[in-house]
């Protein structure tokens, strides 16, 4: 009797992986969760606060980096607090170039130099690249030595990455890299990062999507509505919205769209977001705004949803404008420097 249930519970179990696999899911676990390394808020006190975003995801029998913050240093610290083995992670996503999501890299190498790297692909980008050597124009009236190569160019020209010999792989369109687990390649058209790519990650549950955000540049709600091409269920959006400075009005109408257009089920935003769009989101999702400040747990199983409201996170001072200013060189992740010209621009132009 014993061996004939053993049996049938064997061949449940099964059934129940095929059904994932056939579904492109990935297999729900009661362990599965995702936790905040890196933030400027939170209320763990083992834990450092800075600007940037990180967030270790588990689930589906994977152990997922997503960035690693704006420091070397507070990154390592936090992810020894958390007791986090860095050699045990499967694979690390890094969402796009800005250094507040990527500082942290040279640590995860030095604990794990051959670990698995997504990124996103970029034209003479700080991941590295490639072209063919076709796409520059030759002269072949040139002596040797005037002409690159000696005008024998290699087929392919590969260009450098700021972590030589790292085992990075570049993605330019969106990708499942694992049974269920699914990146989200979009390309910003904002005022400040215009042409800046972006990776999200979503991971498909049989209880709805999960989404895993860097800084939204191309647009939360536009990543959303990719998303729902995977699994129009979203059960839980975390990360930066990037909404930090954005006005009422823009804030209003994405946090409809997230509630009422898309139905969202659960929301723990953090990082860029913003603290009115804190307090708006807050409001309108009431005990399905999850606290996700830096330390904290969310768990992706049958808990998702007890971990509570969250608070508000420190206001975003001028010497803070300033640094991201400086970290983004040429860009306005923020749209902060097209706002202010906008708003010098004489009236009759």
């Amino acid at each position: 009797m014993k061996l004939r249930a053993t049996l049938f519970f064997s061949a449940a179990l099964a059934g129940v992986a095929a059904v994932v696999a056939a579904t492109g899911m990935a297999a729900a676990e009661p362990n599965s969760q995702i936790t905040i390394l890196y933030d400027a808020f939170g209320a763990d006190a083992t834990m450092k606060k800075d600007w940037g975003f990180s967030a270790l995801v588990e689930t589906a029998g994977k152990r997922i980096l997503f960035d690693t913050g704006n420091d070397r240093d507070i990154f390592a610290a936090n992810v020894k607090a958390r007791g986090i083995d860095l050699a045990n992670i499967d694979f690390v996503v890094l969402s796009h170039r800005h250094s507040d999501h990527m500082a942290g890299l040279n640590h995860v190498l030095s604990v794990n130099p051959a670990v698995k790297i997504y990124a996103p692909r970029e034209g003479f980008g700080i991941y590295g690249s490639s072209l063919p050597s076709s796409f520059y124009r030759k002269d072949e009236s040139l002596a040797p030595q005037m002409r690159y190569y000696d005008g024998k160019p290699p087929e392919v020209m590969k260009f450098g990455t700021a972590w030589q010999g790292a085992n990075i792989e570049l993605i330019d369109k969106t990708t499942e890299i694992a049974p269920g687990i699914t990146l989200i390649a979009l390309v910003s058209d904002a005022p400040g990062t215009k042409e800046l790519k972006e990776l999200s990650l979503a991971v498909n549950t049989p209880d709805g999507l999960v989404l895993v955000v860097g800084c939204s540049h191309p647009g939360i709600e536009k990543i959303v509505e990719a998303a729902t091409a995977i699994n129009p269920k979203i059960r839980l959006i975390t990360g930066g919205f990037h909404l930090v400075v954005a006005p009422d009005e823009t804030i209003a109408k994405i946090v409809a769209a997230l509630k009422d257009t898309f139905k969202v089920e659960n929301i723990a935003p953090g990082h860029c977001t913003g603290e009115p769009t804190f307090a708006a989101l807050k409001q309108a999702f009431g005990d399905r705004y999850l606290y996700a400040g830096v330390g904290t747990s969310l768990p992706l199983g049958p808990g998702l949803g007890s971990a509570g409201r969250r608070g508000e996170a420190p206001l975003l001072q001028g010497d803070d404008l300033t640094t991201y200013r400086r970290l983004a060189h040429r860009e306005d992740p923020f749209g902060i420097l097209h706002a202010r010209n906008l708003r010098l621009k004489p009236s009759h132009l």
